[in-house]
C-alpha cells in the first residue's frame, strides 16, 4: 500500500488525484442529497482536484493566505473537505464548527480562535454574524456559493497549523487542539498500514455517519482514503432504519461506528438482508460489550474497537485489530510499536499488571509528541499539565494484563460521554449559571441504555415555579448544544462541597444516580433535539 509522503493535506491528495484521477473520491448518496439539497453520485479524484483549485483560486482572491484561519460550518456536507484541501493549499488553516453549537458556544470559540473568514450554510450565516459582533472579532462569513468578503485580518500563526478542533475539557471551557500536517498524515499511514483485520486495499470504499468536523472522520477516514485511493461515503448522520441501505448503496469495504449504533442495530428486526453486504470490517468504538459478539454473529463481520483521542491523533492509537481477540470483553487490544504507555496509580505510581490506573502515552522514537496535537491554543499551562513529566495524560482509566491486551475502564476526567459527544460538566454549568432563576448548579452523568450516558443537573433556585425546569432547559438549548442540554433537572436546596466550597463530584454523581428516579425530579429528554435552523 503506498505510504503518504507528502508534507501537508493538499498535497497528499494532490499525488493521489495525480496517481488515479479517475477514481472515486467522495460519494453523496440520494438520501443525503435530499436532506441538504445537493447533488447525489460521485466525485471523481479529478473533480474533486478541479473543484479545489477552483476554491483555493476564490480564497486568495478574497485574501486568504498562510496564518489564517478560516472557520467551516457545512454539517456533513462533502463539500467540507473540498474548502479544506483549498485553504490547505494556501497555508491556511481551518476550524470546523459542530453544527449543534449556539450562541455562547460560537462567542466563545469565534473570540477564541480569531478566524479571518467563515465559510456557513446560509441558514447559519447570521448565526456566525451576530457571535462575530458579539465577540468583538472581524470575521466576515459567507455561504458556500456567494462571493467572500475581503479578508482584513493579520496572520495569527506561522508554521505549517492545518485545523484547531475544539474538545470539551474537564476543568472549564472546550479547549482549542492545534494540529498539524504531520497528524493528519500520520493518521493516514497508520490506518493504511495498521493492517490485520483493519487491511485496507487499494481503492477500497469506505461509508461514516459520524461528524466530519471531529478528529475520526478528518484524520481518520478521509485520511485513510487519501492514502489508498479510495472512496469516502459521508451520511448526514446516523440513520438506523435505512443504515444498511446505506451501506449496499454505497459499496461500502468498511464503516465506522460509534457504540450507540451497534445497539441500536440490533434492536431492529432480524431480517434476510442483514448480511446482504461487503463489509469487511467495522473500525470504532463503545459498542456494548454483552452484543459485541452477537454484532457480529448477526451482521457477518468484526468490530474491531480502538482507542485513540483528538490530542493524540493516530501517534498514539491502540486497536483490536491482530489476533487474539477478546470479544466482549472491553478489550481495546495491544498498544502498537509506534507508541509507548504507562498506566500509573494516584501515587503516580505504574500499577501492578491487571491493575487500574490512568493511561499515559507518547509515541515512539525522537519525538514523544509525533503524531500528537501541537498544544492547546492560548492556554500553555493546560498544555504543559497534560505533557507532565515527558508523558500525555489521558484521563481515561484502563488496565493491561500480562498477556499485553489494554482493556478500558472509565474516564478519570470529570467528562459525560451522551452517543459519542463528549461533554465537560463544567462548561454546562457555567452555562446553567447565567440563567436568572438559578443560583447554584452541578452537572453529573446518569446512565442511558441507548446514549451511554445523559446529563442530570442538580440546580438551587429561589423559588421551583411549575415549569420552571422546562423553562431553564429550553432557555439552555438557545445557548449550547442540544446534547449538552440537561436531560434531567432536580431542585435541591444544597450541593455536596468540600469544606472550601468546590463541588465533591463523587457524592454528586451518587445524588444524581438517586434523583434520577425521584417524582420530583423533571425529565427534560423529549426538549433534546437536534435543531434546524
Amino acid at each position: 500500500m503506498p505510504a503518504i509522503t507528502a508534507t501537508s493535506v493538499h498535497a497528499a491528495f494532490a499525488a493521489t488525484a495525480a496517481r488515479c484521477p479517475g477514481r472515486p473520491f467522495l460519494n453523496v448518496l440520494p438520501e443525503t442529497a435530499a436532506v441538504y439539497g445537493i447533488e447525489a453520485g460521485e466525485i471523481s479524484y479529478a473533480q474533486a482536484a478541479a473543484e479545489v483549485e477552483r476554491l483555493r483560486a476564490a480564497l486568495e482572491g478574497a485574501g486568504l493566505g498562510a496564518g489564517h484561519r478560516l472557520m467551516l460550518l457545512m454539517e456533513n456536507r462533502p463539500s467540507f473537505f473540498l474548502w479544506w484541501l483549498a485553504a490547505n493549499g494556501l497555508g491556511a488553516s481551518v476550524v470546523p464548527v459542530n453544527p449543534d453549537l449556539r450562541a455562547a458556544e460560537l462567542e466563545y470559540m469565534i473570540g477564541h480562535v480569531t478566524p479571518a473568514l467563515a465559510v456557513a450554510i446560509p441558514a447559519r450565516v447570521p448565526d456566525l454574524q451576530a457571535a462575530a459582533r458579539a465577540a468583538g472579532i472581524a470575521m466576515p462569513v459567507a455561504a458556500p456559493d456567494a462571493p467572500l468578503p475581503r479578508v482584513s485580518a493579520a496572520p495569527v500563526f506561522k508554521g505549517d497549523e492545518a485545523a484547531v478542533l475544539y474538545t470539551s475539557g474537564s476543568t472549564g471551557r472546550p479547549k482549542g487542539c492545534v494540529l498539524g500536517n504531520d497528524y493528519f498524515i500520520i493518521a493516514g499511514n497508520w490506518y493504511s498500514g495498521v493492517g490485520g483485520l483493519c487491511e485496507l486495499r487499494d481503492g477500497d470504499r469506505m461509508i461514516t455517519p459520524l461528524p466530519i468536523f471531529h478528529m475520526n472522520a478528518m484524520a481518520c477516514s478521509f485520511m485513510a482514503m487519501i492514502a489508498i485511493g479510495g472512496c469516502l461515503t459521508a451520511l448526514d448522520r446516523f440513520h438506523p432504519r435505512t443504515w444498511w441501505q446505506s451501506v449496499r448503496a454505497s459499496r461500502a469495504d468498511c464503516l465506522h461506528y460509534l457504540g450507540v449504533m451497534p445497539s441500536m442495530l440490533m434492536g431492529l428486526p432480524e431480517s434476510p438482508e442483514d448480511r446482504a453486504h461487503g463489509v469487511r470490517f467495522g473500525f470504532g468504538a463503545g459498542i456494548d460489550p454483552k452484543l459485541h459478539a452477537a454484532f457480529e454473529a448477526r451482521f457477518g463481520f468484526p468490530l474491531v474497537e480502538a482507542w485513540a483521542m483528538t490530542e493524540t491523533g493516530n501517534g498514539a492509537v491502540i486497536a483490536a485489530s491482530h489476533p487474539p481477540r477478546r470479544v466482549g470483553e472491553s478489550c481495546l487490544g495491544r498498544p502498537g510499536s509506534g507508541m509507548e504507555m504507562r498506566i500509573i496509580g494516584d501515587d503516580g505510581q505504574e500499577v501492578a499488571p491487571g491493575e487500574p490506573g490512568e493511561l499515559l502515552v507518547r509515541a515512539a522514537g525522537p519525538d514523544p509528541r509525533a503524531g500528537f496535537f501541537r498544544e492547546y491554543y492560548k492556554d500553555p499551562a493546560a498544555t504543559a499539565e497534560a505533557w507532565e513529566g515527558g508523558w500525555f495524560h489521558t484521563g481515561d482509566i484502563v488496565r493491561q494484563e500480562q498477556s499485553g491486551e489494554v482493556f478500558f475502564v472509565d474516564r478519570k476526567k470529570n467528562v459525560i460521554r451522551r452517543s459519542g459527544e463528549n461533554i465537560a460538566a463544567v462548561e454546562v454549568e457555567s452555562v446553567l449559571m447565567r440563567h436568572p432563576a438559578v443560583k447554584a448548579a452541578a452537572v453529573a452523568a446518569v446512565p442511558d441504555d441507548i446514549r451511554g450516558d445523559e446529563v442530570f443537573a442538580c440546580l438551587i433556585v429561589d423559588n421551583s415555579a411549575p415549569d420552571l425546569a422546562e423553562e431553564i432547559a429550553r432557555w439552555a438549548l438557545g445557548q449550547m448544544a442540544y446534547y449538552k442540554v440537561p436531560g434531567y433537572i432536580a431542585f435541591v436546596a444544597e450541593l455536596p462541597l468540600t469544606a472550601t466550597n468546590k463541588l465533591q463530584r463523587a457524592e454528586l454523581k451518587a445524588l444524581a444516580a438517586r434523583l434520577v428516579n425521584d417524582p420530583a425530579t423533571v425529565n427534560t429528554t423529549h426538549l433534546k433535539r437536534r435543531q434546524v435552523a
